[in-house]
């Protein structure tokens, strides 16, 4: 049983422990795209396509149904820039937004997975095989600063 499973049958959300005590994920500051005080937006670590991307909430809620109003709100006009943002820079085709919060002690998250021309159309993509993140093949400079530019256009 890895540290995730082992946190999770003590009802220990692991991204809370990670929070306070590293040591259960790796560090995302490297992939950093976006931050303010209440979401870190980062490229996955073993994405599933593309520029797969992760808006984590910093406090601590199970789901979307137990964010407040004001924060969910928050979640979705982030999401909508950044999809905007993946359009544009990564020249996506459609950017498809999913939350799986499901098992026992979870840190609610949104996940964007870009799908590009000529890939298959629908709920696939979901589960397409992760591949390694190559920092080579996204241009991070390009998406913060495109971040940067719609953060201060509002």
């Amino acid at each position: 049983m890895g540290i995730v499973q082992e946190l999770q049958e003590q009802g220990i959300c692991p991204t809370c422990y990670n929070f306070e005590h590293g040591g259960v994920y790796s560090n995302f500051t490297e992939r950093l795209i976006f931050e303010d005080e209440w979401l870190y937006c980062f490229l996955e670590e073993r994405p599933r396509a593309k520029g797969h991307t992760i808006i984590l909430v910093k406090a601590h809620y199970d789901d979307m149904a137990t964010l407040p109003d004001e924060l969910c709100a928050h979640v979705f006009i982030i999401a909508k820039k950044l999809m905007n943002v993946l359009k544009t820079e990564l020249k996506a085709e459609r950017v498809y937004l999913c939350s799986m919060c499901d098992g026992k002690a979870n840190h609610f998250h949104a996940q964007l997975l870009p799908r590009y021309a000529g890939e298959k159309i629908g709920s696939t993509n979901f589960v397409k095989e992760r591949q390694t993140y190559d920092e080579n093949n996204v241009p991070i400079e390009r998406l913060r600063g495109a971040m940067k530019e719609g953060a201060s256009n509002e």
